[in-house]
């Protein structure tokens, strides 16, 4: 049984895209930034395949 291989580009630009929010909330709402988290952790985890 192979499996075929996905692509998983959108989910690194996506997952840059949620870094760089995370750093544009922290810098205007200092503890806020926790509120971006779940979708650092979401999209590198579907960047790296783990699902």
């Amino acid at each position: 049984m192979e499996k075929k291989k996905k692509s998983t580009g959108i989910y690194w630009l996506l997952f840059l895209v949620s870094i760089a929010g995370f750093y544009g909330v922290y810098k205007i709402g200092g503890g806020y930034c926790s509120m971006v988290l779940p979708f650092n952790v979401t999209f590198f985890a579907l960047a790296m395949d783990l699902t």
